[in-house]
């Protein structure tokens, strides 16, 4: 599980589209109290910070659309409570970005083609 915290737009599709689907499995976790994943550091990362974790799967959501995806799972807002920033990291950023560099994907020019 890995909800990242770099500018979608860097994201190649699949992982774009990886987080989506993963998002969806923390913010389900966070707000039913399902066990799935409720020890995964990734889930505990986003506990108390429903808001965070709303905004950035707007984030998603607006890059998604941008590439001409269709959406069609939206959150609940009235869930969205909590802090509204995410400031714990597994790794931060900077990191994040190297690691995405590395996975030979088209994470380092994602921003550049367009997916339709």
């Amino acid at each position: 599980m890995r909800i990242w915290d770099v500018p979608p737009k860097v994201l190649c599709r699949p992982h774009l589209l990886g987080e989506h689907r993963e998002l969806h499995a923390a913010w389900t976790v966070l707000t039913t109290g399902k066990r799935g994943y409720s020890a995964h550091p990734e889930t505990k990362r986003w506990q108390g910070k429903l808001a965070a974790l709303y905004l950035r799967h707007e984030l998603l959501v607006d890059e998604m659309k941008r590439r001409g995806y269709r959406h069609h799972s939206p959150l609940d807002s009235s869930l969205a409570t909590g802090a509204d920033r995410q400031d714990v990291y597994i790794d931060p950023p900077e990191r994040q970005l190297e690691l995405l560099a590395a996975k030979g994907c088209l994470c380092s020019t994602a921003s550049q083609v367009h997916h339709p």
